[in-house]
């Protein structure tokens, strides 16, 4: 009895002394669903064209390379328009100096409508060394982005380098909301809240890498320097769960949470509320220089 006295009387004290369980601070919780994963996986020359800049453009078993250098940049372009779905791809950025440089992947109406076009974009903005890439995300609805610049944006450094390997980025816009995703986890979740802060026009998929030297990094202090080029962006694992513009009623794309009918699971917000706790740089919502009679839903 002694001996089992004694032999509870040490685990007791290995279970006091123990660490705690901890939280990994580094990387943001499990979202416990994966939208990725339900997408439909597309080949590039089925669903997507070059836009523009096609000799600055490559495609190698279904992974595209697009460079921007002195002379010009490139760009492509989903084949058909869409009215909702989840649009991703995994993309790996370029390192080193790359101010000024945009590299991106968004939705948008601007050839159909110029000067009144719709557009939901993930964009990464370009840095100097030491200083980590600049994950914006924006909406502009009906022109906003053209003549009365009115943009929604959100921006983010990421809790990994972008440079390092692929990572998988996308949107999911239907009737009722738009989220952003980062390898799965939701980064920003915009609700619709009235039609006219919200975009329902068709749109188009594409991706680019352009000279953005005017605003991209630190509000224009840093430009674009081609003594570095190449600058590349690597794109793979193109998907497409997405309901064309021309799709019967009975369409449906790729659910963004187990929920099914919108919004966020609790897993899923709370892995969302991590990352803008830790990783959002910006809001527009809550920048006090804004006139924010133009974004109501704020």
């Amino acid at each position: 009895m002694a001996a089992l006295s004694s032999a509870l009387l040490f685990l007791l004290l290995v279970l006091l002394n123990a660490p705690s369980p901890t939280v990994d601070a580094q990387n943001p919780p499990n979202p416990a669903y994966y939208p990725s994963y339900r997408a439909q996986s597309v080949d590039f020359n089925q669903k997507y064209r070059n836009r523009w800049g096609p000799q600055h453009q490559r495609l190698d078993q279904n992974a595209l390379t697009i460079w921007l250098d002195r002379s010009s940049g490139s760009g492509y372009k989903s084949v058909e328009s869409y009215r909702s779905g989840y649009f991703g791809a995994s993309i790996k950025l370029h390192p080193g100096y790359t101010a000024g440089v945009i590299t991106s992947f968004y939705l948008s109406n601007n050839e159909a409508h110029p000067g009144q076009h719709d557009e939901i974009d993930i964009e990464f903005l370009g840095t100097t060394p030491g200083k980590p890439y600049t994950l914006q995300t924006n909406v502009y609805i009906r022109g906003s982005g053209d003549r009365n610049i009115i943009g929604r944006e959100m921006q983010f450094h990421l809790w990994f380098d972008p440079t390092q390997d692929f990572h998988y980025y996308a949107i999911l816009w239907d009737p009722n909301e738009i989220i952003f995703y980062v390898d799965d986890v939701p980064i920003r979740r915009y609700p619709r809240k009235s039609d006219a802060t919200f975009p329902q026009r068709p749109m188009w998929v594409y991706g680019s890498i352009w000279d953005a030297s005017d605003w991209a990094t630190e509000h224009g202090r840093y430009r674009a320097d081609y003594n570095y080029q190449p600058f590349v962006g690597r794109y793979k694992g193109f998907k497409i769960g997405g309901c064309t513009a021309d799709a019967g009623p009975g369409c449906r794309a790729t659910n963004g949470s187990p929920r099914g009918y919108g919004g966020l699971s609790p897993q899923q917000e709370k892995a969302m509320v991590w990352v803008q706790n830790n990783h959002m740089v910006y809001d527009y919502c809550s920048d006090p220089q804004r006139d924010h009679t133009h974004t109501p839903e704020c």
